[in-house]
């Protein structure tokens, strides 16, 4: 190592902390880890090999959003830049603007994106702009809009739609006039401006 021990250790835990404990190769070769330590931790338990280039700090225990920062970090690219962004249903729960418990995690990923979809994982192909997404520790997540109109798109119920979107309104996480908007210029969601106002006056004389 070009550093001492105890500084390329405390950059790695540093990295690793904001990252839900993970951390990848080339983030360790950076902070002054080689091969033979990282294979020399592996083995004596420190670090955990997840995946292709991919490790875990055994001594931070893991979040309640675990499995959404290991599946961004897998989705990196040859820079090792995270690709997949947590979207749709999962963006839903994440934002707490809905009760169902999806039994697969979902992702946005760029169009060319092409690693296919782990064991568990949805991977929607589209394109986010930069007022999209939203920053998390260790992962990015679509905002309430941007999940709003996801979930409508992708054929999520009436009922469901008009909750989570009355919920959004309520808790100012999108505003009605962004809202009418974005569906206006999506005519195949027009007919959901009803199911919004039908649940914004109800929520309003409850």
């Amino acid at each position: 190592m070009s550093r001492s021990t105890r500084d390329t250790a405390r950059q790695l835990h540093s990295i690793a902390l904001g990252q839900g404990g993970y951390f990848t190769t080339k983030q360790a070769l950076g902070a002054g880890y080689g091969y033979p330590h990282l294979d020399y931790h592996v083995s004596t338990g420190t670090f955990e090999r997840v995946g292709h280039g991919l490790y875990r700090k055994a001594d931070i225990t893991p979040g309640e959003d675990d499995d959404l920062v290991r599946w961004t970090l897998w989705s990196r690219n040859q820079k090792d830049e995270p690709q997949a962004v947590v979207s749709h249903e999962s963006a839903l729960v994440h934002h707490g603007l809905s009760e169902l418990l999806p039994d697969r995690l979902h992702f946005t990923v760029p169009p060319k994106f092409r690693k296919p979809p782990p064991v568990g994982c949805v991977l929607h192909k589209g394109t986010l702009g930069p007022k999209d997404a939203e920053e998390r520790a260790g992962f990015r997540v679509t905002t309430p809009l941007r999940t709003l109109l996801d979930v409508a798109a992708g054929g999520v119920s009436r009922e469901q739609f008009g909750k989570a979107a009355a919920d959004a309104l309520a808790r100012g996480l999108v505003r009605r006039t962004q809202l009418d908007a974005a569906l206006k210029r999506m005519p195949e969601l027009e007919r959901l401006r009803k199911v919004v106002n039908e649940r914004g006056r109800s929520k309003a004389t409850a």
